[in-house]
């Protein structure tokens, strides 16, 4: 399911940004996904038995996919960095996270400042 909200939201944007003439309308989004199930039933178009139970909105992605206006890549879990703000993570993934981001650790002498301002 989150597969196809962050699919509106992508060409929502995208129709923002091809007003803003920062997209073309012919370039393609793309999107990774850590779940090969969901990256599978968006390429496959077929309908058989085993899909009829789809949700509405995988069709939305799948149409998005054949008309070429999606590319769906896989990303194993541990490298998706949307992970850090929309589930609990363990520390040490949080710290690769946040380390791949280029966030940065206030120095000791900064922490320091703050503690003695707030005992103030």
């Amino acid at each position: 399911m989150a597969l196809s909200d962050a699919t509106k939201e992508a060409v929502w944007l995208k129709v923002l940004l091809g007003e803003l003439g920062e997209m073309t309308s012919d370039e393609a989004i793309k999107m990774y996904e850590d779940n090969q199930g969901s990256i599978a039933l968006a390429n496959n178009p077929e309908f058989h038995k085993r899909t009829k139970h789809i949700d509405i909105r995988y069709h939305f992605v799948r149409e998005k996919v054949e008309l070429g206006e999606v590319v769906l890549e896989y990303c194993p879990t541990q490298d998706m960095l949307a992970d850090m703000m929309t589930k609990p993570i363990a520390a040490v993934q949080f710290e690769n996270i946040r380390d791949r981001l280029g966030i940065q650790v206030p120095q000791l002498t900064s922490r320091e400042v703050v503690l003695k301002r707030q005992r103030l």
